[in-house]
């Protein structure tokens, strides 16, 4: 059996804590307490359903999140962090199916949040971390990984959409086996 690498679960902690807490908890947090006057909902039964979506959304954000920080550890021997990134490409689980499912988990986490808390200022922070995440990755995360991984990460980026799955088309089949 081997030893759990504690050092690993130390800087993926510390990352979290930087990254997805900050964005996901932090800011949410200030959004809320700084003004009541964004809240689109009074609290009342007609928000149920908008609030029962948004406990769906969030805890498949959740869910989704725990599974890539995991698969980065395992497979990718690394953090989510820029400044301490994967060793390995990372194209298995919902890496096969898109690009950024982590990125993905996140947002749906803070829609969530903003359906839950019925929050115009939770919806705008939802789009504003969505378009500066594409802008991101597009400009500095994507040129990072093709030096790093080379002509790997080109035929995962042919093969795999950056951020809606296309269900017919899967990552990693045989090449005979994948659908044009």
């Amino acid at each position: 059996m081997t030893r759990p690498d504690f050092s690993l679960l130390l800087r993926h902690l510390a990352s979290i804590l930087l990254l997805p807490f900050l964005v996901a908890v932090m800011v949410p947090t200030y959004l809320l307490k700084s003004s009541d006057d964004s809240r689109w909902a009074s609290g009342g039964v007609a928000e149920m359903p908008a609030r029962a979506a948004g406990a769906l959304l969030l805890g498949i954000g959740v869910y989704l999140f725990a599974w890539c920080v995991l698969l980065f550890a395992r497979v990718g021997r690394g953090t989510l962090a820029p400044w301490d990134p994967t060793r390995a490409l990372v194209a298995v689980g919902p890496y096969r199916w898109v690009r950024n499912p982590m990125i993905t988990g996140v947002a749906l986490i803070l829609v969530g949040e903003a359906l839950i808390w019925g929050s115009w200022r939770l919806a705008a922070w939802a789009a504003a971390f969505t378009v500066i995440n594409h802008v991101y990755f597009v400009l500095v995360e994507e040129p990072g990984l093709r030096r790093r991984f080379g002509q790997s990460y080109d035929e995962y980026a042919v093969a795999v959409p950056r951020w809606l799955p296309r269900p017919w088309r899967e990552f990693n089949r045989r090449p005979n086996d994948r659908q044009q």
